[in-house]
């Protein structure tokens, strides 16, 4: 077998001053806050709305052991990470791409090419995603308004495939963070909206009855607790901490510690109350969009219309500040081999090829969501087989690379479970996610207008 490819895992500072993609797209001049507001979005985003429909598959007691466990491991992967992204920068070796960091530490070339596969496929899932559903948004409002109108699903996914288009054209990852502090607080807005919402709806006197025992078939309930962690999984998954630990000024030591605590307090408070209200109100009838839930295609709406109308603007916008920022490694990649340096950000040289390629690339997006509006089962599948890699395993094994602990010693141990368990969940997410792919295939029709749930 030929010798994996080399790529140089750790670019010099001369390197990368004619790198674009790093002197450009990944521009470090942020401030800790300002990778918060990053992370934050990278990570609360409207796929909360989807957790009281993840405790349908696991209970009450389950659902809230593994929501625990997932936010405690990937804080604690996260801050493993930025560890390592530290070290390396202290011994003069300062990684800005998740690629160059498991390159440089593993010492492996197919390693490289490994991260920067699985990194684009999450990174244009989640692009394709937050298209479909901003355009979902875009038509329930129109529905409201005109319920026998003429306009379908791809029509409104074009008009949000326009929208990005204009937006993508913001040139740096830094350029972002007054839209990633807009986005926080929009994720704050949204979540007490449907939290009040529920609230209401279950104590209304047209509140649905509660059930909140999981399926009767064992081995159901085995696949559905299984496509619930992977749920879990892909909502609390980034897999770009080292490309926003790059938009921070050097020296950039300790500060993403800052921004994750601030990402996570963010997190105790959106998680936990969608979760408990959307599943006290509804039991096993939950959706996987509580707000679905709470607008019955049959009966009366559960909450105020004027107000679920309000949360599901907040959710349209914020799912623009999500599909740029997960839109950035794809950017940085392209920019790293058409632009040139020394031509300046703004110069026609380098300003036609990012409005060509960065807009070809949202049409490319914004086709895919309009083609496969059952897009949310093959997300499942890419977030079992690539967020896990990417925040529950990779972190703790460059950890151990890096600092290499004694194998007798507890941190060792510990992250070699955290890496063998969470394989395990992968594996069984990623088979149950295609079962359910399988199972829903039936529904599934191209350019359709309406989302397979």
């Amino acid at each position: 077998m030929a010798p994996p490819p080399k790529p140089d895992p750790f670019p010099t500072d001369s390197q990368r001053e004619v790198d674009a993609g790093a002197v450009f797209v990944l521009q470090s001049k942020g401030e800790w806050w300002h990778a918060g507001f990053h992370l934050t979005t990278a990570i609360v985003g409207p796929t909360i709305l989807t957790l009281p429909y993840v405790f349908k598959g696991l209970g009450w007691a389950l659902g809230f052991f593994c929501l625990t466990v997932m936010g405690m491991v990937t804080f604690y992967a996260y801050y493993l990470m930025s560890k390592v992204l530290d070290y390396c920068e202290k011994d003069g070796r300062r990684h800005i791409r998740f690629r160059e960091l498991a390159a440089d530490v593993l010492g492996s070339g197919w390693m490289f090419y490994f991260v920067i596969f699985i990194q684009t496929a999450i990174n244009t899932g989640v692009g394709i995603g937050a298209i479909l559903l901003a355009g979902e948004c875009l038509q329930i409002m129109y529905s409201s308004l005109s319920p026998d109108g003429p306009l379908k699903l791809y029509e409104f996914i074009a008009m949000v495939t326009v929208v990005m288009i204009v937006l993508s054209q913001l040139p740096t990852f830094h350029s972002l963070r007054h839209i990633n502090l807009a986005s926080l607080f929009l994720s704050l807005g949204y979540t007490f909206i449907v939290v009040g919402a529920c609230v209401q709806a279950g104590l209304s006197k047209n509140a649905p009855s509660r059930d909140y025992s999981l399926e009767s078939s064992g081995s159901a309930r085995v696949f559905s607790a299984f496509t619930s962690v992977s749920i879990i999984a892909a909502i609390f998954g980034n897999g770009i901490l080292p490309e926003i630990q790059a938009t921070l000024a050097p020296p950039a030591t300790g500060k993403m510690v800052k921004g994750l605590l601030m990402c996570y307090t963010v997190i105790l408070l959106t998680f936990y109350s969608a979760s408990v209200s959307g599943y006290w109100a509804f039991g096993n009838k939950s959706n996987s969009n509580i707000i679905k839930s709470l607008m019955p295609d049959e009966g009366p709406s559960l909450a105020p219309t004027w107000v679920l109308g309000l949360g599901v603007i907040f959710v349209l916008l914020q799912l623009f500040a999500i599909g740029l920022v997960y839109s950035q490694v794809a950017y940085e990649i392209m920019e790293k081999k058409s632009a040139d340096v020394k031509q300046g950000m703004f110069s026609k040289r380098n300003l036609i090829p990012r409005l060509i390629l960065r807009t070809l690339y949202m049409i490319f997006c914004g086709f895919m969501a309009a083609m496969l509006p059952f897009f949310g089962d093959i997300n499942g599948v890419v977030g079992a087989i690539g967020f896990i890699p990417l925040d529950f395993v990779l972190p703790m094994l460059l950890y151990n690379m890096t600092y290499k602990p004694p194998k007798s010693s507890l941190i060792y141990w510990v992250n070699l479970s955290i890496m063998v368990v969470f394989t395990g969940a992968g594996l069984m997410g990623a088979f149950s996610s295609m079962r359910k792919l399988i199972l829903d295939a039936s529904k599934f029709k191209l350019f359709s207008s309406n989302v397979v749930d």
